[in-house]
């Protein structure tokens, strides 16, 4: 059993972003061809030949198991809870093993906010699989896809633009999750850092005094943080005393020199700098914008 839908997008839906092409599912019992028939032209491939696409898809193995290969990937086995990208231009082939069922969802996109990522190395066709297992939001995204897809209603293709950025963060998210997860004692101990950092913003709290309580070296404690969270603790610290900066400024009568030195900052000067940097104005304005 197959479904799909193929879609159109105008010039100023590639304005925002990204545009879907199509959306689609497939259920093939064992010994089934595959690919099913009824694929619009340049779609269809023979599992032998393979084939090159000009859009990025992303599917979602639900059930069974197959092979994928690519232009940078050898063969390599795939199972359900397998989630794989397939790049424009990029040969490839994948379908279900000999002996197997395969159920799979699809979705096909190309845009500038797809092509910014690959370009900075959050997605590449040298690392095209995730392993994420058998999620339920992800199926509920793609079958909201189908439904969208399926109805069309106005800014259907605004509506498919969110969904596939939420299944590529979903995706994104989830595999790095899991990794962290296998080390279960440094995610433990960064969380405990995280939640010490934001109940103490207002104490003399130093990174280095945190990662001493913790029974770990600074240097290690600041490459597993930044590893977790993508911030080094010190400047994750910094931007969390300049959010409480924000909310004082704006709901309280505090001088931006209380303000300061009550969240700990070296002085009003070092304090004002930083969150020009951060916010592009200065505390006074801010405060004048929000208040």
């Amino acid at each position: 059993m197959q479904k799909s839908k193929y879609l159109v997008a105008n010039d100023r839906d590639a304005q925002w972003g990204l545009t879907v092409s199509t959306v689609g599912m497939d259920d093939v019992a064992i010994g089934e061809h595959y690919p099913t028939k009824g694929h619009a032209d340049g779609y269809y491939f023979d599992m032998e030949r393979g084939r090159r696409l000009n859009e990025y898809q992303m599917l979602y193995l639900v059930d069974g198991e197959g092979r994928f290969q690519s232009s940078h990937v050898e063969g390599k086995r795939i199972k359900a809870g397998d989630l794989f990208l397939l790049f424009p231009d990029e040969w490839h082939s994948y379908g279900p093993t000999e002996r197997s069922k395969w159920k799979s969802y699809w979705i096909g996109f190309k845009g500038k906010n797809i092509d910014d990522r690959v370009k900075a190395n959050f997605l590449s066709p040298e690392k095209p699989i995730y392993h994420l297992g058998y999620s339920a939001g992800i199926i509920e995204l793609y079958e909201a896809a189908l439904r969208t897809a399926f109805e069309e209603p106005p800014y259907a293709q605004q509506i498919l633009a969110g969904i596939v950025n939420h299944l590529i963060g979903m995706m994104y998210a989830q595999e790095r999750s899991i990794e962290l997860n296998k080390n279960q004692s440094h995610v433990e101990m960064i969380s405990k850092a995280r939640l010490r950092i934001r109940e103490e913003l207002e104490s003399e709290l130093t990174i280095q005094h945190l990662a001493e309580d913790l029974g770990v070296s600074y240097s290690n404690f600041r490459k597993l943080f930044k590893q977790y969270t993508g911030l080094s603790p010190a400047l994750y610290q910094q931007d969390l005393r300049l959010q409480r900066a924000k909310e004082l400024l704006s709901t309280t009568k505090l001088s931006i020199k209380e303000i300061a030195y009550r969240l700990n900052f070296e002085s009003p000067d070092y304090f004002s700098s930083k969150f020009r940097m951060k916010t592009g104005i200065k505390p006074s304005e801010f405060r004048d914008q929000n208040s």
